[in-house]
């Protein structure tokens, strides 16, 4: 009996199209895909910052997370407004105000710790901060991908809004905290 191989080379997108979460065809530059690619994107740069961590296990923890809820947040960009709805009722993880929350809770700690910094920053001072920041700017790429959207047709749960601006916002300050 010969078993089949499943490859993800599926040559489907050969045409410049890829598909959205339930079959929509898109070309490969749709708004909607820039966005997930963007989302995607931070994603791996959050994923360059763990090897850095060391032994701190709570931002470990913290990244993993925050990784996870990307997924979730990729998951919701990826379906056409058509779909929304059928999104919206499935069992796959969305953003919530609670994974906001999570994140506001750590800026608030963060900023208890007295944080020294005067205006902009200068990245580069240890390589977890150059890897946060990098994650930083990434977020703010989505962000500005993500608030592209509406005009394109599709709309946006606030959640996802105030999730990615809070994200980058705790990005700056974890790569503060790097250099003091």
């Amino acid at each position: 009996m010969e078993v089949q191989r499943v490859s993800i080379a599926t040559r489907t997108g050969d045409d410049g199209t890829t598909s959205l979460l339930y079959g929509q065809r898109v070309p490969k530059d749709h708004p909607q895909i820039e966005a997930v690619g963007a989302f995607d994107e931070l994603n791996v740069a959050l994923g360059a910052v763990k090897p850095l961590l060391g032994a701190n296990a709570h931002t470990r923890e913290l990244i993993l997370t925050l990784q996870q809820n990307l997924v979730a947040l990729m998951g919701e960009l990826a379906c056409a407004e058509a779909d929304a709805a059928r999104y919206t009722a499935s069992k796959f993880a969305k953003i919530s105000g609670e994974d906001v929350g999570r994140i506001d809770a750590a800026v608030a700690s963060l900023e208890l710790e007295g944080l020294k910094f005067n205006g902009w920053a200068t990245p580069g001072a240890t390589p977890l901060g150059s890897a946060l920041d990098t994650a930083r700017v990434a977020a703010r790429r989505a962000e500005r991908r993500l608030t592209a959207l509406p005009a394109h047709g599709r709309s946006i749960r606030p959640e996802l809004r105030e999730f990615t601006n809070r994200l980058a916002d705790l990005l700056w300050l974890l790569a503060r905290q790097t250099e003091q």
